[in-house]
């Protein structure tokens, strides 16, 4: 059953959004439903603060899923991009945003995919960079409690940038479902990641997925997540049957667990258990935006 709340940020008709409530305010989430990408996503960020937050960030790294050149609903639709950076560009107009993804593509780099997707085009009209997350300065952090990656080595940017995530709703034949906590795949390197399960240039995850990307998220963790549930992938993450019927719907929040625990629910998922996406203890990266 749909749950309605109140929310100090939620300040339009309640009949026109369906609100999830979490434990404090800055980790309220919503989901609306899907019009089109102009209107839904910026009546999202909206009804969450977003514009008060994001008029606080210096550096904003906006983070699509691009996992190949197939388009969307496999990878987040150039429409969706172009609405969030929009929007950040109307509420932090002095803040520096860049378009960056690191694909796991055996065959094409990142730059092959921004090109095939359209995000060169996109990214000039907006006037913002693309970055290949797969090609960045790297720094290289600890963690002793992560038993698959105690240290990792991730791309210097991902510490300097508020980081906003934007997945499709899609299931995934390893990791069970790929959302926003998935979502940050793209910034493991494959110079350390890659090739000890399969070719893919992330494939040192796939041995252990649920608890890799659990540890990735120990390290770096979005601060801000816009998912496009207005489709929707049933089977795995890249391709397969569309939900049906479609969930027409946008989620945006902070909380990357809550959310990623909601869209299972939306795939038809127990979201018990997926390992992945439970809630992280508070000393985790990102679990409060900065």
């Amino acid at each position: 059953m749909d749950k309605i709340g109140a929310c100090p940020f939620f300040a339009t008709s309640c009949q026109a959004y369906i609100l999830i409530l979490i434990s404090t305010t800055m980790n309220a989430y919503i989901e609306i439903p899907f019009l089109d990408y102009a209107t839904s996503v910026p009546e999202a960020l909206d009804a969450i603060g977003a514009s008060s937050f994001l008029a606080q960030q210096r550096r904003v790294l906006v983070k699509p899923n691009l996992v190949n050149t197939s388009p969307h609903p496999v990878t987040t639709h150039p429409d969706h991009v172009e609405a969030v950076v929009r929007y950040i560009q109307t509420h932090a107009p002095h803040a520096e945003i860049i378009i960056a993804e690191g694909c796991g593509d055996a065959y094409n780099n990142t730059s092959q995919v921004f090109k095939a997707l359209g995000y060169d085009r996109l990214a000039q009209s907006l006037g913002v960079q693309l970055v290949d997350l797969n090609e960045e300065e790297l720094v290289t952090h600890s963690r002793p409690d992560c038993p698959i990656f105690p240290e990792m080595h991730l791309p210097k940017i991902a510490f300097t940038h508020c980081i906003v995530s934007l997945p499709v709703l899609k299931a995934h034949s390893l990791a069970e479902i790929t959302g926003t906590l998935k979502n940050m795949l793209g910034f493991a390197p494959p110079k350390h990641y890659a090739g000890v399960h399969g070719t893919w240039k992330k494939a040192v995850f796939h041995g252990n997925m649920q608890q890799s990307i659990r540890d990735l998220n120990r390290y770096i963790m979005p601060h801000l997540t816009v998912i496009d549930a207005s489709v929707g992938l049933s089977d795995y993450h890249l391709g397969g049957r569309r939900c049906d019927p479609a969930p027409r719907k946008i989620l945006a929040g902070f909380d990357a667990s809550a959310i990623d625990i909601r869209a299972a629910e939306l795939l038809g998922l127990d979201a018990r258990r997926i390992a992945h996406i439970q809630p992280f203890e508070s000393d985790s990266a990102n679990t409060h935006p900065r």
